[in-house]
């Protein structure tokens, strides 16, 4: 999978930007909880959400080969649907499925985050 069109979150700010432009992405929005990052809390208002998908989950990995995949149950709020996460490694990829099994892969680029990794693996 190729980092340069993948979309890459940043916490500060509490936005999602696309690494090559730059650009700030309204359809997720990450914000760590903790000064490490590992702690996470994901807000998700993409397609699926405006499609009035019933559940919403995280699809989560880690690396670029997406190991110890893990789908996290959303739950919905007024901003979109939300979970918080603690990340057992620093890189996370990630993207979204409802309960129909449609998903929101960005476009098959997927999101990743990277977390500061201060503290070691749990």
């Amino acid at each position: 999978m190729n980092r340069m069109h993948q979309q890459q979150a940043y916490g500060q700010g509490y936005q999602a930007k696309t690494m090559a432009s730059g650009m700030v992405n309204p359809t997720v929005k990450i914000r760590p909880l903790l000064g490490d990052g590992r702690d996470v809390t994901i807000v998700y208002d993409g397609i699926l959400s405006k499609s009035g998908a019933q559940q919403v989950y995280l699809h989560a990995g880690y690396g670029k080969n997406w190991r110890n995949v893990y789908d996290h149950r959303m739950e919905a709020t007024g901003s979109g649907w939300q979970c918080t996460i603690n990340m057992e490694q620093d890189d996370l990829l990630f993207c979204f499925k409802d309960s129909a099994n449609n998903w929101d892969n960005n476009s098959g680029k997927n999101w990743s985050y990277q977390s500061r990794g201060i503290n070691p693996p749990h």
